[in-house]
């Protein structure tokens, strides 16, 4: 039975499973972008946000906290440096999972981790969105000022005269 079980074990042992995940949060943050399976990388997920959290603060006791997760001194000059001055007012929710198919030999579900502020493409696409404006189907002020013609005119009349003749039986019987 597995009572308690918190978290996705990945079928390694806890050494195994640690230092897979140093080996794959120091490659995320170097190359900004890895391919592999859903479940890892959901993990790592779990595993590298709350590291680009404490990179946030830039001292020497979050630099040795880091450096006993990585264990590599050049993923840790890049968290420092690069990958803070692009994530640093973000709030949370560093990195994307964006899913890629099946793996054509063991049909494992294969998905690409990337950090959110270094893919250009999606960045690119965000900002003509917000540039766009929806219009309404409603008439906008130049019809208004729009000259109508003459047979409009004359339609809109014939519906206002009926109304106004309401009063005339009144004002005869007196």
């Amino acid at each position: 039975m597995r009572h308690g079980k918190k978290f996705n074990h990945l079928g390694r042992k806890a050494a195994h499973r640690k230092s897979m995940l140093s080996n794959m949060a120091t490659s995320l943050i170097l190359h900004k972008r890895i391919s592999t399976t859903l479940a890892k990388a959901k993990e790592l997920k779990k595993y590298v946000e709350p590291l680009i959290t404490r990179a946030k603060e830039d001292t020497t006791h979050n630099r040795r906290v880091a450096f006993s997760y990585l264990k590599n001194k050049e993923a840790i000059v890049a968290l420092f440096g690069e990958v803070i001055a692009k994530v640093g007012t973000r709030p949370g929710g560093y990195t994307r999972i964006i899913k890629t198919g099946f793996r054509l030999g063991d049909n494992a579900e294969m998905c690409i981790i990337e950090l959110v502020d270094f893919n250009e493409l999606m960045l690119k696409e965000a900002k003509p969105a917000k540039k766009t404006t929806r219009r309404s189907r409603r008439s906008s002020g130049k019809s208004e000022e729009a000259p109508v013609s003459p047979a409009v005119e004359a339609k809109t009349e014939e519906t206002q005269a009926p109304e106004a003749s309401t009063d005339s039986p009144e004002t005869e019987e007196k």
